[in-house]
C-alpha cells in the first residue's frame, strides 16, 4: 500500500503554543517574499537556452551530492546512480538509477535532503504519496512527463518559484556566454555569475596550468608575470561584473592572509610557477591572494566570500576516479582570529570593503566570528552552510552569533545548491527558523512584536540585499 506524502503546515515551527502562534503569525509575513538567492552553483545554460530537462534522474539524482553522498555511505556505487565519472556517464539506465534510489530514500529520514525532497515532490510536483520502491516508476513517468511540458522549462520554474536574484559560480577560466545570452534574451529573469578565481589561485588545483593557459587567453595578459597575473584578474573581473556579478567567492581549505611586499609577492608567483613550491608555499600564496583579492574589492566594490574549512576529495579513490566536487569534502577545524589579522590590519576598518565570511566549524562562532564581525566594520556573516545547512544548524547559529554580533552584521539566507528544485524548499526552512528563533525571543520578553516582524522581514530579505548591493527592488 502507498504511503501518503503530506507536509506539515507548521513543519519546523516551534512545538510550545504560544510560541508557535507567535511564529505563524511572523512566518505568514515573510513566506511568499521574493527569493533572493546570491551564492549557488547552478548552471547557467540552463537559463540561456530554457531547453527541457530530459528525466527524473539528471535533474533530481546526478547532480546532487547532498544525495548521492548518503547512498554512497551505505555501499551504493555512484554509476549505480548515472553519477558521471571522468571516463564518462556510465551505462546505467536513468530508470534503474530511480529505482535504486527510491529503495533507498528511507535512508533520509530525520535529514535536511529528506524535507527538501518533500518540498520538492509534494509542492512542486504535487505527489500525495511518497516515494519508494513501489511507487518508484510512477514518480519517474510523472515527473518525466512534467519535466517535458512548457510550464517545467527552467524559466517557468523561475517565474513560479518567485525568484528574483540568482547567481551561479564561474571561474576566470570560464566562457560568459550563457550569461550575456540570458541578459540579451528579453526574459526578465535576473540570472548572474559570481567571480570563483581558485582555479588560477590554488597551484594544488588539478586544472590550476590549464586554466592559466585560458586566463591568458581570455584578458591578453602576461598571466606569468606578477603584474601581468593582477592586470589579468582585475580584467576578469570587469568581465564578470559586465554579465551582472556583484560578488566573488574563495573556497581555500584555510582563512589564511598574508601582506607581503610587492617583491615578497613577485618572488613568491615565480616559485609557484615553477616545479620546486611546497604546500605551505601554496598555501601562503592562497593567502597573499585573498588580501590581492580584497584590494580588489576595494577599487571594484565587488563584495567578497571566503569559504574556508573544507578538506577537498578527502577520498582519493574517488577523485581519481570521479573527480571533484562528488560529496567527499570533509570540514575542518578553521582559525579566523589569526588567519584574518594581516588582511584586517590592511582593510579592516575600510567601509568601501564588504567580506562575509562562512564556516564549517560551527566551534568558531561564539569564539571567532561573532566577534571579529561585532568590530571589524568590514566583516559581515554568511549563514549556516553547507553540512549545516538544516534546522539544528541554522539554529545554533542565530543562538551563537546574535549576541555579540547582533542580526544586522549577518546576511540573510543563501542556499549555496546545484539543485535547482530544492531552492524554494531551502529558503522556506530558512524563513520558518528564523521566524520560530525571533519568535521564541518575543515569548521570551526579549524583542518587542514590531520588532520580530521587522526582523522577519531583514532576515528573509533586507539584509541580502544590501549584503550583496542589490537595491530595494529587482
Amino acid at each position: 500500500m502507498a504511503k501518503p506524502l503530506k507536509l506539515d503546515p507548521d513543519r519546523l515551527l516551534p512545538a510550545e503554543d504560544r510560541t508557535r502562534a507567535i511564529a505563524r503569525e511572523l512566518y505568514a509575513q515573510v513566506a511568499g517574499l521574493p527569493i533572493i538567492s546570491p551564492h549557488g552553483h547552478t548552471d547557467p545554460t540552463w537559463f540561456s537556452t530554457n531547453a527541457n530537462w530530459s528525466n527524473a534522474t539528471e535533474l533530481l539524482l546526478s547532480p546532487d551530492h547532498y544525495i548521492y553522498r548518503m547512498l554512497y555511505s551505505q555501499g551504493v556505487s555512484l554509476d549505480a546512480l548515472c553519477v558521471p565519472s571522468k571516463a564518462g556517464m556510465p551505462a546505467t539506465d536513468p530508470r534503474a538509477a530511480w529505482r535504486t534510489f527510491a529503495e533507498h530514500l528511507y535512508l533520509f529520514r530525520g535529514t535536511p535532503s529528506a524535507m527538501w525532497l518533500g518540498h520538492v515532490f509534494g509542492e512542486v510536483f504535487g505527489f500525495e504519496v511518497a516515494l519508494d520502491g513501489g511507487t518508484a516508476d510512477f514518480y519517474y513517468d510523472t515527473i518525466n512527463a512534467k519535466l517535458a511540458s512548457d510550464d517545467f522549462r527552467p524559466r517557468a520554474l523561475f517565474d513560479r518559484f518567485n525568484i528574483e536574484f540568482l547567481a551561479t559560480t564561474e571561474g576566470p577560466q570560464d566562457d560568459l556566454s550563457p550569461h550575456h545570452a540570458i541578459r540579451e534574451s528579453g526574459w526578465g529573469g535576473r540570472v548572474v555569475t559570481t567571480y570563483r578565481p581558485d582555479a588560477v589561485i590554488d597551484v594544488e588545483h588539478e586544472q590550476f596550468h590549464g586554466a592559466l593557459k585560458i586566463f591568458a587567453e581570455k584578458t591578453g595578459e602576461d598571466v606569468y608575470s606578477w603584474d601581468g597575473y593582477l592586470a589579468a584578474h582585475a580584467k576578469r573581473r570587469a568581465d564578470f561584473r559586465a554579465a551582472g556579478a556583484t560578488a566573488t567567492d574563495h573556497g581555500h581549505p584555510t582563512a589564511r592572509t598574508a601582506n607581503l611586499s610587492k617583491a615578497e609577492a613577485a618572488a613568491l608567483f615565480a616559485k609557484i610557477l615553477g616545479s620546486d613550491w611546497t604546500p605551505a608555499d601554496a598555501e601562503l600564496f592562497r593567502a597573499q591572494m585573498l588580501t590581492e583579492m580584497a584590494a580588489m574589492s576595494v577599487e571594484d566594490g565587488m563584495v567578497m566570500q571566503i569559504h574556508p574549512g573544507s578538506f577537498r576529495n578527502h577520498n582519493g579513490g574517488l577523485f581519481a576516479s570521479h573527480g571533484r566536487d562528488k560529496g567527499a569534502d570533509i570540514p575542518m577545524a578553521t582559525d579566523y582570529v589569526h588567519g584574518l589579522k594581516p588582511l584586517l590590519d590592511r582593510f579592516g576598518t575600510s567601509t568601501a570593503l564588504s567580506i562575509i565570511l562562512f564556516t564549517l566549524d560551527e566551534t568558531v562562532y561564539a569564539r571567532e566570528l561573532a566577534p571579529l564581525a561585532g568590530h571589524y566594520p568590514c566583516l559581515k556573516l554568511g549563514p549556516a552552510w553547507w553540512f549545516h545547512d538544516s534546522p539544528e544548524g541554522m539554529r545554533r547559529f542565530r543562538e551563537q552569533v546574535t549576541e555579540t554580533a547582533g542580526f544586522y552584521n549577518t546576511v540573510g539566507f543563501n542556499d549555496d545548491t546545484r539543485a535547482f528544485l530544492s531552492i524554494p524548499a531551502r529558503h522556506d526552512v530558512a524563513r520558518r527558523i528564523d521566524c520560530g528563533f525571533l519568535a521564541q525571543l518575543v515569548a521570551e520578553g526579549r524583542l518587542h512584536d514590531w520588532e520580530a516582524a521587522e526582523l522577519a522581514f531583514e532576515l528573509t530579505n533586507g539584509l541580502v540585499r544590501k549584503a550583496y548591493k542589490l537595491g530595494t527592488s529587482a
